[in-house]
């Protein structure tokens, strides 16, 4: 490998790197294999040389479109293509920040993701407790009787605890607990709607990721000062993180400059002149 490394085709001369943002090219070419193309055309034109290179003993070098390394590839079999695609016919993978903002945005849509799934059993559980409460009544009260006289009590039902919770939910009207039922039930199709708008890096996804999530901010707060755990401050946390990036480092209402910015910025990092201006990496072994 290192006699192959150093017939590797010099990198193309540019402004220098940023190897900051490597990172998250080198976790995707790990997670999905690098973007090569060219891969067994028939002959390499003088001017394929940002994709394709040929060094003087005939290995060809590829060079990854995403990490900008130049990976050897030998044996590879021969397609109906004469050359290596034109630029025209070649879809660029995301690199740099835009990169890197769906790695982030990814990751709260699998949080968006688990909210939906917790919030859709809820609200199902209370879809069914409300079909078979009356069912499901007398039973209840009869366990809680044999509990209660079993550990030496008076009979009756405790007011405490999660027994005592849902003893109350008995109590409640039925009508009620449909409403809630239907409340948390819209509240997981907004989850599960945010979930798959950002997981897909749709802008509208990221405006209603924003709204909804300030909006439950302040019941959040309200609900940390009467009681504090470390669900409620992680909760809390975690969504003015959300909040935080969204506006910011995606520029949402005009902020940073908006959504224009947020397209030159797209444009800076993946485009043809991104890859002229970038200096291809060492050689991968």
């Amino acid at each position: 490998m290192a006699e192959e490394n150093r017939n590797a085709p010099a990198p193309v001369p540019g402004t220098g790197g940023d190897k900051r943002r490597l990172r998250y090219e080198l976790l995707s070419c790990a997670l999905h294999g690098h973007r090569l193309e060219g891969v067994g055309a028939q002959r390499v034109r003088p001017g394929d040389g940002l994709l394709v290179r040929e060094d003087r003993d005939g290995l060809r070098w590829h060079r990854c479109l995403r990490c900008d390394a130049w990976v050897p590839v030998t044996g590879q079999t021969p397609t109906d293509r004469p050359y290596p695609p034109d630029r025209h016919e070649i879809a660029l993978p995301l690199r740099g920040k835009p990169l890197r903002d769906r790695y982030v945005l990814r990751l709260i849509a699998l949080d968006r993701l688990l909210h939906f799934v917790v919030l859709g059993a809820l609200a199902t559980g209370i879809f069914v407790f409300a079909d078979r409460r009356a069912s499901l009544q007398a039973p209840f009260y009869r366990f809680m009787d044999l509990l209660q006289n079993g550990v030496g009590g008076t009979g009756g039902v405790s007011h405490g605890g999660l027994l005592g919770e849902v003893a109350k939910a008995f109590a409640v009207r039925s009508s009620t607990l449909w409403l809630i039922g239907l409340v948390i039930a819209a509240y997981a199709l907004l989850e599960g709607v945010e979930a798959i708008g950002l997981w897909f890096a749709r802008r509208w996804a990221e405006y209603l990721t924003f709204v909804a999530t300030t909006v439950l901010l302040a019941p959040e707060v309200y609900e940390l000062l009467s009681r504090v755990t470390v669900t409620k401050v992680l909760t809390l946390v975690i969504n003015l993180a959300v909040v935080i990036y969204l506006l910011f480092a995606k520029r949402l209402f005009g902020v940073r400059g908006g959504g224009r910015a947020e397209a030159a910025v797209r444009e800076r990092d993946v485009s043809w002149e991104a890859l002229e201006r970038m200096p291809p990496g060492r050689a991968a072994g």
